[in-house]
């Protein structure tokens, strides 16, 4: 029976599936396709942690961390610029220490008669 993936899978993943007796069939993706599919996993990854028990989380994230590692690579990005990115945005709109949620904001009508 095939059952069919179509999605970016990590390096050993094919070698794993054919330990267990099943034929993998894959294919190596180029730069731009390769970017692409990052960002899909990225999201199925982000998706898997936010459903994940307490006691799986860490290894959900794990798995989120290894996509944005992968991500800042293929865009030539270090790992330092991405901390230094990280430290801007909280210097400038804070983190999320204090645990706000926005409930809803009045806006005040601008509109010009």
């Amino acid at each position: 029976m095939r059952v069919a993936y179509n999605k970016l899978v990590r390096d050993q993943i094919p070698s794993i599936i054919a330990a267990a007796g099943s034929q993998p069939s894959t294919r190596v993706l180029d730069h731009v396709s390769y970017r692409s599919a990052l960002r899909t996993k990225l999201l199925e990854e982000a998706s898997e942690a936010q459903a994940a028990p307490d006691e799986r989380l860490p290894s959900e994230l794990a798995d989120v961390l290894e996509v944005i590692r992968a991500l800042a690579k293929a865009h030539d990005m270090s790992w330092e610029d991405i901390e230094i990115e990280a430290d801007r945005k909280r210097a400038e709109r804070g983190g999320f220490d204090r645990r706000i949620f926005l409930e809803y904001v009045d806006q005040a009508d601008h509109t010009t008669r």
